[in-house]
This record gives C-alpha cells, sequence and structure tokens, in this order.
C-alpha cells in the first residue's frame, strides 16, 4: 500500500507570480521599478514572501530580493506594511 505524504508547505491556490524578465540579449532580470509585481511579493506586514510561498527559483529570489531592497531605498515601496488601524 502507497501512503500519500503530506506536502512540506501548505499550498495557498494561487498561480506563480512571473516577475522575471528576459532581456533581448536573453539575461533574465527583476526590475525594480516595476512596483505593482513587486507588491504582491511583500506580505501585509512588509516582508518578503518566500520561496515556498511564491514559487521562485533560488537565483530568481535573490533577484527578487535585490530588487525590492532596491526599491524601498528610493522610497518606492514601503520598509514596513502600515500603521495602527
Amino acid at each position: 500500500m502507497a501512503q500519500t505524504r503530506k506536502p512540506r508547505f501548505q499550498t495557498f491556490n494561487r498561480p506563480k507570480i512571473r516577475v522575471t524578465k528576459t532581456s533581448s540579449v536573453g539575461k533574465v532580470y527583476v526590475d525594480y521599478k516595476d512596483v505593482e509585481s513587486l507588491k504582491k511579493l511583500i506580505s501585509i506586514n512588509g516582508k518578503i514572501l518566500s520561496r515556498a510561498r511564491t514559487g521562485a527559483a533560488a537565483f530568481e529570489q535573490r533577484m527578487i530580493t535585490d530588487a525590492i531592497k532596491r526599491a524601498r531605498f528610493l522610497g518606492m515601496l514601503p520598509y514596513s506594511g502600515g500603521g495602527p488601524a
């Protein structure tokens, strides 16, 4: 009898968010100026979502992290989620 294993991470039933783009030369990058797609990768509290949630590869996650940090430094994204409700 084959047992079905419980998945390691909870599934969130949302499609994978693709923020990586390919340049005309063929290089893969994440644009820090694309704030709308980067907002989808940040939690309500302002934390960067993990690879398990976003479905990104390791090299994509590193690019996403750098792009979010760069956008935060330039003031395009907030460092924290928001004030008290």
